[in-house]
């Protein structure tokens, strides 16, 4: 009895913590196991999160990678950033502009234009499978039931992933079926050491989303949370954003299926 009042005190918290970040367990189909083109195959003069990226990764083989948010009235874009600057040379928002506005801009000069989801869906027509990035950093899930809509009639395979646990979360309520991903980093060394970073960085709210899989940045895979979900509870891995040979060779060590950019690595990776 003298033993259990001294390790209780321990052992609870310790249990707590263990079951709020333990990962979902369910085995990733292996229609989706690729390594993934990050915002398609794009170089100098192909522009990424554009058509003619995601038609070369797709003619070579590769997953696409590819970042999904909301125009002012609604439609699901494919865009990466929150503002239209480094990409199109507009002032503003994505969610400030409606999509005939969108579609008067181009990415990097080029004649390729912001592509909608439904596009993106057209083109590939299942031939490789998607890994859609659902973008938002506030309560706000309106992206979710717009991106579904789409998704949920598509024919070919897919995976969803967010920063943002409550976008997985109304994925986890409303299509269950459907694999899902945390993406996660170190937001407190680089954002800051504010409570909501901390509160992302501990994976506490594994609890709510039951991730499918962890896809973490390659700068920091050592994290205490991380290794618990993907050493311990051996939750599937992705890693970005891998950019050489170097770097691939470290995602094969720690069995990872790769989401890469600037080099073409194999289709399929060796995770024996």
């Amino acid at each position: 009895m003298t033993i259990l009042y001294y390790i209780l005190p321990i052992l609870v918290p310790v249990l707590a913590y263990l079951f709020c970040i333990f990962p979902g367990a369910r085995k990733m189909p292996e229609n989706l196991g690729r390594n993934y083109a990050h915002r398609g195959l794009h170089d100098d003069a192909v522009p990424e999160n554009s058509l003619a990226a995601f038609e070369a990764a797709a003619k070579a083989g590769y997953g696409i990678e590819l970042d999904v948010q909301l125009s002012r009235d609604g439609e699901a874009v494919v865009f990466h950033d929150a503002l239209l600057e480094r990409m199109t040379g507009a002032a503003g928002k994505v969610c400030e502009y409606t999509l005939a506005e969108l579609n008067n801009l181009s990415l990097n000069g080029t004649d390729q234009k912001i592509p909608t989801l439904r596009e993106v869906l057209e083109l590939i027509d299942g031939r490789v499978p998607l890994l859609v990035e659902l973008k938002g950093e506030s309560t706000d899930t309106s992206v979710c039931p717009a991106a579904d809509k789409l998704l949920h009639a598509y024919k070919g395979a897919y995976l969803i992933e967010s920063f943002n646990p409550l976008l997985l979360r109304w994925y986890r309520k409303n299509r269950p079926e459907v694999y899902r991903g945390q993406l996660t980093t170190n937001l407190t060394a680089g954002l800051g050491k504010t409570a909501r970073n901390r509160l992302l960085d501990s994976l506490l709210l594994n609890l709510v989303t039951r991730p499918d899989f962890m896809a973490y940045d390659i700068r920091y895979p050592n994290r205490f949370p991380l290794s618990l979900c993907v050493r311990f509870f051996r939750a599937n891995r992705f890693v970005w954003t891998i950019r050489s040979e170097e770097e691939y060779k470290l995602t094969g060590a720690q069995k990872a299926f790769s989401i890469f950019e600037n080099f073409c690595p194999p289709t399929v990776p060796d995770l024996s």
